[in-house]
């Protein structure tokens, strides 16, 4: 049985008590730390005051990075596979002979 550990996460001067398993804290704790870090980047780069429009900007940069991840493992996929299907037929002209 898994125990669960309750911990506070400090995101965008709020603390958030959360009730976790224990194989998530380091996730969550990595994180939050780079919330915070993208929070001051975009204070310092832009002069944004308002908290709200800060953390809409870091979520649409990390879902921006979400699906660029998917869009470029989509990519790496297909090439893949054609590598495979060449391996594939020349194995089979080898064997075949």
């Amino acid at each position: 049985m898994d125990e669960k550990l309750k911990i506070k996460l400090n995101i965008a001067d709020r603390v958030y008590p959360l009730t976790i398993d224990m194989s998530q804290e380091e996730g969550l704790r990595n994180a939050s730390k780079k919330i915070d870090s993208m929070i001051k980047q975009f204070e310092e780069s832009y002069a944004v005051r308002d908290k709200q429009d800060v953390l809409a900007m870091c979520a649409l940069q990390f879902a921006s990075q979400v699906e660029q991840k998917k869009f470029d493992n989509a990519i790496d996929g297909t090439e893949s596979i054609e590598r495979l299907t060449k391996l594939n037929n020349l194995i089979d002209e080898y064997l075949n002979k």
